[in-house]
């Protein structure tokens, strides 16, 4: 009899050690299975829309937690590309599209003003459109000649296939008026603002949205660069920031750029200095 419960007693204990193997090996491979699900997607190109971007895709992502965004960097003529070869899902870009670079899935998801900056030591307040012109072809060289001291200007300017050099070029520069090869190239807007924010005698330009303490932002035209006069077409430097797709948005895609031009995500493109297209 005693031998009898002993038996039953492991043969019970057996039992109960494969139902946890199997229940364990059954959560192993649902969670398993729930990564599987999740699906990712990217954007790359525009440093100016970078920012703004890795804000969305967090506030995002808390909501779809099934969806991951992995936003890069690279410039907006990368950007571009990514989306032309699909090696992204989505492309950024700061400025408007050439010619050539038609045929995308265009969706403006806000604007943003170019804001031309010195050091904030730097007396200068205003500038002309067309003193920035001759300043950045190489035609203006010393700060007594736009009322400042009398320094050699630095010239900062963003690097080739930069979304915020092609708008400068275009707004600014106009046609048949290169930036002088002897400016300072930076390859990034966070790079222009921290060459501008240790030289005291330095000129250049970044996003508004980017704008800080360490620079100073310039008027134009007698213009300050606000989202105010963006928006209402006074300040004359502004682009489009811009999602670019190969095919209409589907899918992951879909949903996450829904969000961006939805009333949640707009109040959080709002909240980070941009001007609402909505």
């Amino acid at each position: 009899m005693f031998k009898g419960k002993k038996l039953l007693v492991v043969i019970g204990l057996i039992f109960s050690v494969m139902l946890t193997l199997v229940v364990g090996c059954g959560t192993s491979s649902q969670s398993e299975s729930d990564k599987s699900k999740v699906t990712e997607i990217t954007i790359a190109g525009s440093t100016s829309v970078q920012p703004i971007s890795e804000v969305l895709a967090q506030a995002f992502m808390a909501k779809h937690p099934e969806i991951k965004v992995n936003v890069q960097g690279g410039g907006s003529t990368a950007g571009i590309q990514a989306a032309k070869t699909g090696t992204a899902n989505i492309g950024s870009s700061s400025r408007e599209l050439k010619s050539e670079e038609k045929g995308l899935v265009e969706t403006m998801i806000c604007k943003d003003g170019i804001a031309v900056v010195v050091n904030p030591k730097n007396e200068v307040k205003n500038l002309t459109i067309d003193q920035i012109r001759k300043i950045y072809k190489g035609e203006i060289t010393n700060w007594k000649q736009v009322g400042g001291a009398d320094k050699e200007i630095n010239v900062v300017t963003r690097e080739a296939g930069s979304g915020t050099r092609g708008a400068f070029e275009e707004l600014v520069m106009g046609k048949d008026n290169p930036i002088s090869s002897k400016a300072i190239v930076q390859n990034s807007t966070g790079a222009v603002r921290t060459t501008v924010a240790g030289d005291v005698n330095a000129i250049g330009y970044v996003s508004l949205a980017s704008l800080n303490e360490s620079v100073k932002a310039l008027s134009v035209d007698g213009v300050e660069p606000t989202v105010e006069n963006v928006k209402n077409g006074t300040y004359k430097i502004s682009r489009p920031f811009l999602y670019l797709t190969k095919e209409p948005p589907a899918g992951a895609v879909k949903t996450f750029i829904d969000f961006v031009m939805s009333p949640e995500g707009q109040s959080l493109i709002q909240k980070e200095g941009l001007v609402l297209v909505k």
